[in-house]
């Protein structure tokens, strides 16, 4: 049995992805009050397997952006901070099991699956509400989050969108899917 393939940028993909980084980081200091992006850059270059991740977050359309530092573990926190939800990732239902009971016109793949793949977490719905305090997001989309094991053994997934000044979160199938609905993610690095 051979071992999976290790996700990491080459040299010039890591430095391109710091760029697109540090002009966000810059343009959005709202979101990082007191955060210093030459600790942040260090984290990125020593970690190459998220940074693999984070640039997968750029190339689905989800514009990552450093919103917090935990300093429990002194992770930088990272959030899509695309204004609409990622165009690379619409179109999915919420996962694997949602997916599986479609019986026809299934989606190509689901919010849970994807995520996964690209190394990163759905947000939580406190984390959603969150983002939302740092702008408008998702004023005509909607994104997937991570649904309660409770919610979820009952056939129910939850998303949020911000509508009417407010940020609303609420439920649908998991096997439905939108074409204005994808899902945002979050990593620690």
């Amino acid at each position: 049995m051979t071992k999976a393939k290790k996700k990491k940028l080459s040299r010039e993909q890591l430095g391109e992805l710091i760029k697109v980084l540090k002009v966000r980081f810059d343009a959005n200091m709202n979101r990082h009050k007191g955060l210093q992006w030459v600790k942040v850059q260090a984290k990125l270059e020593a970690n190459a397997e998220k940074s693999w991740s984070l640039n997968e977050m750029e190339r689905t359309g989800g514009e990552p952006d450093v919103v917090g530092l935990d300093k429990k573990t002194g992770e930088y926190v990272f959030f899509d901070c695309s204004a609409e939800s990622p165009k690379g990732r619409r179109s999915v239902c919420y996962d694997r099991e949602g997916l599986d009971s479609r019986k026809e016109h299934k989606p190509k793949n689901n919010a849970v699956d994807l995520a996964a793949a690209m190394g990163i977490e759905l947000l939580t719905e406190e984390e959603y509400r969150e983002l939302q305090r740092l702008g408008e997001f998702d004023t005509k989309t909607s994104s997937w989050v991570k649904t309660p094991s409770e919610v979820r053994k009952l056939g129910g997934a939850i998303f949020g969108d911000f509508r009417y000044g407010r940020t609303f979160v609420y439920h649908n199938g998991a096997q439905s899917y939108y074409a204005a609905r994808a899902f945002r993610g979050s990593i620690r690095i």
